[in-house]
């Protein structure tokens, strides 16, 4: 018999079972079936429950989400096929079987790149993107479809979660548990706990129980009966890569019973290869982790793999930020491997180049270069047909561009530039390398931006669009520019084509709020500020310009919410201080106000307007005194004259203030 304990069970029938529950106990049958059960002898109703296991090892980086979309997918597609239309990139990035029967939406160059011309790698975040997407979609359905209606997930395995799995549940329980009405059960091993619950840093609060339960493993064919479901699984995947991505799990864990490395390898390898390129790093460092001592081991004259696995390792490092990672491993095991190619060493030491020049901090411009030249040596050395000398050449020197661009030497970056295109559109077919030719458009475009060339930087960034209409990108990017120049309606449809087009990300929604706030339709950058802020909570743009909209329509303690919340991520933000200032002024609370202007001008004591409202704060506290001193300050910064003229009438009142209370403390 499994006795749950004491801790467990008082949750369990208390008057409010918390949102998130993380339940320690010996994994197993017993585990799972516990959690599944939990539901039913909870205080607070559960009209659905789900059951998921979110271990990396058996569901991939997915793991978990993958379940729970599985089980309600039927039902959205049926109820809601808008909305899996509008969400179809982040339900085939889920349930890679939906890619045989659904189309997504709006792909870019960067997603219908052949592999040998995939030359721009998806941001970290853009698998984040897909994150808020899934959890947007979910609440779009049950909103709909029940509203008000509890829902139990229990999550198994937490503690065995990939990144993705893990960032899933800990944002849509921050962001909508108590909108859709969500319980979290989170089944995780002895003393895993602790670590579960630091990952659920915001949102409601999470409680840890333990559970003592029966030690009760899954079963596991035998090392015989593993190889051969292996085998039969390999022969009925074949070549399909989705197939292979849909069982790779599975086979990974039936190479791993079955005692075969070599099998092991290639199929780790096509984890590492086909997350790195999907833009989960992580996750796809997690499974490249060991494979190239495998490759040595196992395949040790598989020359090319071995490239190709640095490579991949390489990638996913840098598209973390992990500089140091990437330098380590490019000097070493990448310097080794590439020997016998010139140009997969070009391309090691192109790499070498960006680590140096772009990501390292400080930037090394000079180590960049050398790096670049070198790389540009090693390609024309190399016996390559003349189409990938022509293109490589024009990739090294577009990367002698960004450092022009970092030196400030703007307009060798352009002519780098435009010299690539023509090079490209002389000694290349119309359709072959277009994600690369639209890149150097919009590089140009960014370095007109850099000099101020507005007009020269739209015409580039509406170039770039015309080759490569669903970057999402591109548009917010353009927005800003017509932000910048006042073309308030332009800059309005470019964010919201920028939002159609992609999964949701924060910055584009701030960036709209911006302009409607600017346009004077402060409902609307409200709503628009507060999209931004549930997709990154105490985003600063977004809580400023929220808290300026809201104080612009009187709407006085919801200001001063987001000001507060500002200065707890900013306390620098001297404009923050002075606004809530004067709301607190405004509110009555004269302590709160002076606290305010006293920081406002320590920050910046060159403004004469925040001597002038502490002033008012001090006189109205009986502080004549140093209000008189305040003005006085005022007074000296202001050079116009005319300026003056209010101040002085403020400093007459002060004065006669000040005179009457002297009187009457000495008759």
């Amino acid at each position: 018999m499994a006795t749950t304990g004491s801790l467990a069970r008082d949750l369990l029938i208390a008057a409010q079972t918390p949102r998130i529950l993380i339940v320690e106990a010996t994994p197993g049958p017993a585990r799972r079936r516990w959690l599944e059960a939990l539901p039913d002898k909870s205080a607070n109703p559960v009209e659905r429950a789900f059951s998921v296991s979110c271990d990396f090892g058996s569901g991939g980086p997915w793991g978990g989400v993958s379940g729970l979309f599985a089980e309600v997918f039927p039902e959205i597609q049926s109820q809601r096929p808008d909305l899996v239309e509008r969400h179809s990139l982040e339900l085939v990035s889920v349930l890679p079987r939906l890619r045989r029967s659904l189309t997504v939406r709006n792909p870019s160059l960067t997603d219908l790149a052949a592999p040998e011309e995939k030359t721009r790698n998806y941001a970290a975040d853009r698998a984040f993107r897909v994150v808020h997407g899934l959890i947007d979609l979910l609440d779009s359905w049950k909103s709909g479809a029940s509203a008000d209606a509890a829902w139990a997930i229990a999550c198994d395995d937490f503690d065995l979660a990939g990144a993705m799995s893990r960032c899933f549940f800990a944002e849509l329980m921050r962001r909508r548990a108590e909108l859709m009405n969500l319980r979290l059960l989170i089944g995780v091993g002895p003393g895993g706990g602790e670590e579960v619950r630091a990952s659920f840093k915001a949102g409601p609060p999470v409680q840890v129980a333990a559970a003592d339960l029966a030690d009760e493993p899954f079963p596991a064919p035998d090392e015989n009966e593993a190889a051969r479901i292996a085998h039969d699984l390999e022969q009925q995947i074949g070549g399909d890569r989705i197939e292979m991505q849909i069982n790779l799990p599975q086979l990974i864990r039936l190479w791993e019973l079955a005692g075969r490395p070599d099998k092991l390898l290639r199929a780790k390898f096509f984890g590492l290869e086909t997350y790195d390129t999907l833009g989960l790093y992580e996750d796809a460092l997690r499974y490249g982790s060991g494979v190239l001592a495998m490759a040595h081991e196992h395949a040790p004259d598989d020359h090319q793999l071995q490239w190709a696995i640095v490579f991949k390792l390489l990638m996913s490092h840098i598209g973390l930020q992990d500089v140091q990672s990437s330098l380590a491993l490019a000097e070493s095991e990448g310097m080794k491997t590439t020997e016998r190619n010139a140009g997969w060493r070009a391309h090691l030491l192109y790499l070498i180049a960006m680590f140096h020049a772009r990501f390292s901090t400080p930037r090394d411009l000079v180590k960049g270069e050398q790096y670049l030249d070198l790389a540009l040596e090693t390609i024309q050395s190399a016996n390559q047909p003349a189409g990938v000398l022509h293109f490589q050449s024009v990739f090294n020197r577009n990367g002698l561009a960004m450092i022009r661009t970092f030196q400030g030497r703007f307009q060798e970056a352009i002519e780098l530039c435009q010299d690539g295109i023509a090079r490209l559109n002389a000694h290349l077919g119309a359709d072959e390398h277009r994600l690369h030719r639209s890149v150097l458009v919009y590089n140009i475009a960014q370095v007109y931006v850099a000099t101020g060339s507005l007009a020269e930087a739209i015409e580039h960034y509406s170039a770039a669009i015309a080759m490569d209409p669903n970057y999402s990108e591109y548009y917010n990017e353009r927005g800003n520019i017509f932000l910048r120049l006042d073309r308030l309606d332009e800059a309005r449809a470019d964010y919201l084509r920028a939002i159609d087009l992609s999964p949701p990300y924060f910055e584009v929604f701030a960036n709209l709020g911006q302009c409607f706030r600017r346009m004077g339709r402060m409902s609307e950058a409200i709503e628009a500020y507060s999209r931004a802020l549930d997709l990154q909570p105490n985003h600063l743009l977004a809580l400023l310009g929220r808290a300026k909209a809201n104080e612009e329509i009187g709407r006085r303690d919801a200001a001063i919410a987001d000001y507060t919340a500002a200065l707890a991520e900013s306390p620098e933000e001297w404009e923050a201080n002075a606004s809530r200032g004067v709301l607190y002024y405004e509110a009555g609370d004269l302590t709160g106000s002076l606290r305010d202007f006293d920081r406002a001008i320590e920050l910046r004591a060159d403004r004469p307007d925040l001597y002038n409202n502490r002033a008012i704060v001090l006189a109205d506290l009986g502080r004549y005194r140093q209000s008189e001193n305040d003005i006085t300050v005022a007074l000296s910064l202001l050079s116009a004259e005319n300026d003056k003229s209010e101040l002085q009438t403020l400093l007459e009142s002060v004065r006669r203030k000040a005179e009457g209370e002297m009187s009457a403390a000495f008759p």
